[in-house]
């Protein structure tokens, strides 16, 4: 009598495929309520006949994993004096759809100052800018709508610089979003609570995240006036051809603390021709060339570099084109 027998076990709905081969994982991975079912098969010999045999099947239903990332999307501190808004992404990085509770902290330790909320929107557009009547606002601590795993909202944090905000101060503005299902530490069950009846599962995010995003008090502001002269030929003050006009452009720095790398430019008027060597900074001449004094001049236009200016300071930047004959 021969004996012998293999043992082995056949994945069904195409899971084989997806357990022996790498296949990039996405959100929390497989989708919550897939059923993965399993079978064992034995095969044998007995009396020189091959036989097989099946186990029965064990079938097991994906759990939803609850997770969710959140990141501001402007790179660096927003200087801003008044109105001001942050940018951030909220990403559903779990395997089932869900949506989060959006809270807005404006009150981070170690905040010069802290901002004042006025809205709290869905850029539905994707602009970066809060448009009325186009994007969706949200009340703090309200739901957004469903995420599909992987699917991602823009958001927008839109607050005043308060009075009273020293020039040069930071503030962070925290942005938190938990899951509506629950949240907790990784591994918390929240029973039947997921997509389609099955058990929900707080991910590594333990099923919220933050994060911040900053605007630093830029409190300064800069007006520019700019005035011109006529000589004409015959000692008059008509825009004649020949007559040449002086441009005087007065850069003024109000509010407080300072304007830092002002530059003023200009270009010069068509029908004109730029008067060589005419170029002042507040009535002292500076050179055409590209050198070591602040200004040059080009065959478009001028450009003056003022450099860091403290509120209340007043430069005056001056040069001369002629009306082309």
């Amino acid at each position: 009598m021969e004996r012998g027998f293999s043992l082995r076990t056949t994945a069904t709905a195409g899971v084989a495929a997806l357990l022996l081969h790498a296949v990039p994982a996405h959100a929390g991975g497989v989708a919550a309520g897939t059923l993965i079912e399993n079978t064992a098969t034995a095969s044998f010999s007995a009396n020189g006949a091959s036989r097989t045999v099946n186990s029965n099947t064990v079938s097991i239903t994906v759990d939803e994993v609850i997770d969710v990332a959140v990141a501001s999307q402007d790179g660096a501190p927003i200087p801003s004096a008044g109105a001001t808004t942050l940018r951030f992404l909220v990403t559903n990085s779990g395997n089932g759809p869900e949506s989060y509770k959006l809270t807005v902290d404006p009150g981070v330790a170690g905040n010069d100052f802290d901002l004042q909320i006025d809205k709290l929107a869905i850029d539905t557009n994707g602009n970066g800018v809060y448009d009325e009547g186009v994007d969706t606002l949200l009340a703090s601590g309200a739901a957004t709508p469903a995420l599909d795993p992987d699917g991602s909202l823009n958001i927008l944090v839109v607050g005043t610089v308060p009075a009273g905000a020293a020039d040069g101060g930071s503030s962070k503005v925290k942005l938190l979003a938990q899951a509506a299902t629950g949240s907790g530490t990784p591994g918390t069950v929240f029973s039947g609570a997921g997509a389609d009846g099955v058990d929900a599962v707080a991910g590594l995010s333990g099923a919220d995240d933050d994060d911040a995003g900053e605007i630093v008090a830029s409190l300064a502001s800069v007006s520019l006036t700019k005035s011109a002269t006529v000589a004409d030929p015959f000692g008059g003050t008509q825009p004649v051809p020949g007559a040449i006009i002086t441009y005087t452009i007065a850069a003024a720095v109000a509010g407080s603390g300072s304007a830092t790398g002002l530059r003023v430019s200009d270009t010069f008027p068509t029908s004109t021709t730029y008067v060589a060597n005419s170029l002042t900074l507040d009535g002292s001449a500076l050179t055409d060339g590209t050198d070591s004094d602040a200004g040059e001049a080009s065959v478009t236009g001028i450009g003056v570099d003022l450099g860091d200016l403290a509120a209340g300071t007043t430069r005056t930047v001056s040069f001369r084109v002629t009306i082309e004959n």
